[in-house]
C-alpha cells in the first residue's frame, strides 16, 4: 500500500500515530530497544533450583514499555530468547512455555518468596489452566520485532499489525472489522498480560483458524505505558490490508461517521492541553 493511501486511512479514523506491524524473523534489528540479556526462567531450571529470581526480577523490563520507548522514537523494539524482559513476557511472546510455578503463583494469589503478588486470578490452580489454555504458539525465528509498518522493506510482511487508540477512533476500528469480514464476533478482548493481547491470542486465535482482531491493554500491570485513555487494537495483516483498502467503502464515509470525528478532534485537544 502506498504511504498516502495509509496516511489517509488513518486520518479518517483519527489516528496521528501508524500502527506497528509484528514479525518474527532470524535477522537482529542493527538497531531499536530491547531487554538486555538474560537466561530464560524454564520450569525445568525452576524444578533443578537454578533460578535466581531476585536477580530476574531486579532486572525487569517489560515488554509493553519497550514498545512504548519505540512508539514515542518511531523506532524498533525486539525480544527473544535471551532478550525477554520478564518471565511473564517470555510465555506470551512465545518463547517461554510452559510458566514456572513461581510466576503462576506470583500472578494469582502468592509465592513466598517474591513478596507481593498480582491477584489477577483467584488461585494458582486456575490460572494454570488459562495458561495451558492459551499455550501461546512458540516462536520459531530467533526474534519477535516490532515496527512502525511503513518501516517495514519490500521483503518483510508484518503477521500482525497494533493499533493503539482511545475509545472513538476504537469505535471505527472495531466497525470496520466486522465490515470487511462480516463475523459479529470477529473482535475478541481475553484476559492477559498486555503483550499477550498483542502476540499471544491473536496467534492463538490463528492456530485455530480463526481470523480475530484482539482488543487489549486491560493490564494494570502495563497501563503506565499506554496513554491516558488508550487500549490496543491487533489484527492479522490480512485483516489490515482489507481494512486499509476497503475502508472507503464502508461507514467511514458517511455523515454518521463525521460526527464522529468532531468528538475525536474534541478529544485531541483535550489531552494535547494536558
Amino acid at each position: 500500500m502506498s504511504e498516502h493511501t495509509l496516511e489517509t486511512f488513518l486520518s479518517t479514523l483519527g489516528l496521528d500515530e501508524e500502527p506497528m506491524g509484528i514479525f518474527f524473523t532470524d535477522e537482529e534489528p542493527s538497531e531499536g530497544f530491547s531487554p538486555k540479556p538474560n537466561e530464560l526462567p524454564t520450569r525445568e531450571k525452576e524444578i533443578e533450583n537454578k533460578i535466581n529470581w531476585p536477580e530476574l526480577f531486579g532486572s525487569f523490563s517489560c515488554v509493553i514499555g519497550n514498545i512504548w520507548r519505540a512508539r514515542k522514537k518511531q523506532s524498533v523494539a525486539y525480544f527473544s530468547s535471551e532478550q525477554f524482559g520478564c518471565a511473564g513476557g517470555a510465555f506470551w511472546l512465545g518463547f517461554l512455555n510452559p510458566q514456572t510455578e513461581t510466576i503462576i503463583n506470583y500472578v494469582s494469589t502468592g509465592s513466598p518468596n517474591l513478596g507481593d503478588c498480582e491477584r489477577y486470578c483467584d488461585s494458582p490452580d486456575a490460572l494454570r489452566k488459562i495458561f495451558e489454555y492459551v499455550d501461546p504458539q512458540p516462536v520459531i525465528k530467533k526474534y519477535c520485532v516490532i515496527k512502525p509498518v511503513s518501516q517495514f522493506a519490500e521483503n518483510e510482511t508484518p503477521e500482525l499489525v497494533t493499533f493503539f487508540a482511545r475509545p472513538e477512533s476504537l469505535s471505527g476500528l472495531h466497525q470496520l472489522a466486522v465490515f470487511v469480514t462480516n463475523d459479529p464476533e470477529v473482535v475478541a478482548s481475553p484476559w492477559g498480560a498486555a503483550c499477550g493481547s498483542l502476540v499471544a491470542w491473536p496467534r492463538h486465535y490463528a492456530s485455530k483458524g480463526q481470523k480475530r482482531a484482539v482488543l487489549g491493554g486491560w493490564d494494570p500491570s502495563a497501563r503506565k505505558f499506554f496513554k491516558t485513555d488508550e487500549l490496543s487494537f491487533t489484527v492479522p495483516f490480512s485483516m489490515f490490508s482489507d481494512m486499509v483498502s476497503r475502508y472507503n467503502e464502508s461507514f467511514l464515509t458517511t455523515k454518521t461517521w463525521q460526527t464522529v470525528q468532531k468528538k475525536i478532534e474534541r478529544s485531541n485537544k483535550v489531552w494535547s492541553s494536558k
